[in-house]
This record gives C-alpha cells, structure tokens and sequence, in this order.
C-alpha cells in the first residue's frame, strides 16, 4: 500500500520525470534492498576483523599489527577507490566489452535501480564495492612479514583498478567473458582466481622470508585464526547470499550450499590431518573452511545441496595436496598460502561447477544450446584468461610500484618484525 501511495503521489506530478520515476518505484523491492544492504555489511566484516584475525593468527607475534594494517589500509584505499572510478569502469554503461563507460565515476548519475534488479544503483554499486574492498586485501597472506607498507598500498590501490575492475566488467558487468557463457556466481573467477594468482606472482617475486623452509615459522595465535575464520564463514553468507541479488529462494540455496560446503570440507580436511599428522588442528579446521567456501563461491546459485557437499569433499582434498606442492615441495613462500587455497580452490570450484549445473545432479540446468562439455570448455577458456591476464599484469604493476617504494623490508626489519620496523607498535604489550 505504501508502495502505490507514493506511485500516486508522483503521478501527479507533470512531465516525463514522474512517470519514469512511477515505473521505477514499481520495480523496487523493500525487502531485496534490504537484504543487499545487510549482505554488504556482512562481506565488509570478512575483511574487517574477518580476514585481519585470520591472517594475524597464523604470523609470529612480531608481525600480527602490520597484517592487520595492511588489511585495514588496503580495505580503505580500495572503498575510496571504487567510489571515484572503479565502479564505473566495472559496472559502467557497456561499451566494448573490456571496461564499463565512464558514465558513473564518483558515483555520479546513479539510477534509482539498477537496470534489471529490484534494488536501487547505489545499494548494488555498495554490495559490489566490499567485493573490490576484500579481492585486494585477500592478497596479505601472500606477503605478510616481509613486503613494506608503502609498497603494499601503492600495489593494491593499483592492482584493484588494472586487474579487479576491468575483470569483474567481463564476467559480471556485461563484458567478453559473460558474451562467451562463463558463469560465475559470487567470484571463483572474479574474486579467487585474480587473487590467488596474482599473490603467487608476488611471492615469487619477492622471494622466500629468512629462514623458509628450514625453520618452522609457526603461527602466534592459532586461536584468532580460527575465529577469523567464524567471522568469514558467517559473512560468505553475505557473500554469496548477497550475489543473488534479491531475497529469494536464490538467496537461500546459495546459503545453505555455502554453508554445507565449508561443513563438509571442515571434517574432511580434520580427516587428512588425522591420517597425515597423526591430530587434528584447529589452523586445519580454519583453512578447510575457506577452502569450501572459496570452492563453492563460483556455483553457489546454480547447484544443489548435493553437489556442495562433493564440492566440500574436493576442495579440501585438493586445496591440502595443493599447499604441499607449492610449499613443502616447490619451497614457493606463499606465506598463507593464498593461491593454494583461494587460488586453487576458486578455479576447481568454477570447473566443477560446469559438471554440477547439470539437471541430473541438482543444479539449474544449461542455457539454450549449451552442454556440460560447453559450459566446462567456457569456464576453463574463462579461468585461463582470466589468470593470464592476472599474472602479467601483477608483474608489471609489483615492479612499476616498487620504483617508488621497495618491495620488500630489509633484513634487520624482517628480524625485528614489522610491526615495531614499520610502525613503531607493537601487537602485545606483555610488560
């Protein structure tokens, strides 16, 4: 009633403007809007405390306030960001394909919903900024103990417009890789494959943090790092929740996978350990979780119940078996081990999700015209560019960046920790 209040109330007003805004309002929905709003406080929390305790659990003692730092710096330069000129170039009027028209930067000119939803421009343009706000600051791990502060938010500030904002314009605002069948729900592609291989490339590039892998570099605060990861279960419920865009059932099957997913990829990854180890690890139980929840990211609207469990039960078989490669074998200082589990998880999930779309296995079904052998050729042709395009572009963005500010601390600072080198704090005043 309220509703067609308003629609009345503006119908009487003269000229073109009122009946725009009539059928505007018509196609607003109070309870989407809602939801999105909701869902985009709930992703900002992944990254801020989410990922901060997360990633500060699993340093030594003397680098837990510099990885909060960088995450807390990162989050801030990338909202700013967004406002000025990402959200145009990624959700932009569609021009060519590659990169959104510049009709929106600084938010300008938004409309009062966004063409094709039931929510106003602005509360998608906020949803989609705490996307732009966690892909950069997921890249911390990669770095942590050894990258200077400076370089670090000079790269970010960066990274997210060339690499993020172009990216998510392909696959989610219209671009190429959407016109050639990729899907992608809430970011395997978008999110986890830019990251994950992006923090490779920076690892490689920056070299291995003094002592790896000789000595044990173990972690300060394993109990921060397994509620950082609560925080970032509970908020991925925004996070792919949100991605459906409306509160509906959509929502609510993206929810429930999400959550079976990382359930399941828990207790597997425990069982690993068990087997391997010989005990259970509460830092296990932590990364199998992210692990579930970056490998059913990419199917989470489009799949059954079913097929997150078995996605759960493969990312933490994969993901495990990937951080032993890369790490203990290939002695590649991803020091969280970012591309191993995000990275890896995020295209095994955006894979797998071309398998599990089929009718038969629970999931939506494919377009017209499209098989699973299409839709599994689309994705990886997706991954593939995607990760290319990542790669060389962090290469040369890391190496741009470090002409101003060095990459890396020296040695007295990385003995020292970052936290008193770089900031002159310290994490914990035990005196």
């Amino acid at each position: 009633m309220r509703r067609l209040f308003s629609a009345a109330v503006l119908a009487s007003l003269p000229g073109t403007l009122a009946a725009q805004d009539v059928t505007q309002i018509a196609l607003s929905d109070g309870g989407d809007t809602a939801w999105i709003l909701t869902a985009s406080a709930l992703v900002l929390m992944m990254t801020l405390p989410g990922l901060g305790l997360f990633y500060g659990g699993l340093v030594r003692a003397k680098n837990f306030l510099s990885v909060l730092l960088q995450v807390g710096a990162v989050a801030s330069v990338a909202s700013v960001l967004w406002v000025v000129v990402g959200y145009t170039l990624a959700f932009g009027a569609v021009t060519n394909g590659w990169l959104g028209a510049g009709n929106a930067w600084m938010l300008i000119d938004l409309a009062s919903v966004r063409e094709g939803l039931t929510i106003p421009e602005s509360t998608f343009a906020l949803f989609q900024m705490t996307f732009a706000v966690i892909t950069p600051a997921l890249m911390v791990g990669a770095w942590v103990e050894r990258a200077r502060f400076g370089w670090v938010v000079g790269f970010c500030a960066l990274w997210g417009l060339v690499v993020y904002a172009p990216v998510a314009h392909w696959v989610w605002g219209g671009g190429w890789l959407s016109g050639f069948g990729v899907l992608d729900f809430a970011g395997g592609i978008v999110v986890h494959t830019t990251a994950g291989v992006s923090a490779l490339v920076i690892a490689l590039l920056l070299g291995r943090r003094d002592g790896f892998p000789k000595s044990p570099l173990l972690p300060h605060a394993p109990a921060l790092t397994m509620a950082g990861a609560a925080l970032l279960w509970v908020g991925w419920f925004g996070f792919n929740g949100g991605s459906a865009l409306t509160a509906t059932d959509d929502a609510s099957t993206a929810i429930i996978n999400t959550h079976v997913a990382a359930a399941t990829a828990t207790l597997v990854w425990l069982l690993i350990e068990k087997v391997s180890l010989g005990k259970p690890t509460s830092v296990g139980w932590a990364t199998g979780a992210i692990a579930g929840l970056a490998t059913i990211t990419p199917a989470a609207g489009f799949v059954g119940p079913g097929a997150a469990i078995v996605m759960g039960v493969l990312a933490s078989v994969v993901c495990y078996y990937a951080i032993q490669l890369f790490k203990q074998k290939l002695h590649i200082d991803d020091s969280l081990d970012v591309f191993a589990v995000h990275g890896v998880g995020g295209m095994l999930g955006s894979l797998l999700l071309a398998v599990f779309l089929s009718t038969s296995f629970g999931g939506l079904g494919y377009g017209e015209g499209a098989t699973m052998v299409s839709q599994l050729i689309a994705q990886a042709i997706g991954i593939g560019a995607v990760a290319l395009f990542s790669a060389v572009a962090t290469a040369i963005l890391a190496l741009m960046v470090s002409v101003i500010f060095p990459m890396r601390a020296s040695e007295d600072d990385e003995r020292n920790g970052l936290d008193i080198a770089a900031h002159g704090e310290r994490a914990w005043d035990l005196d």
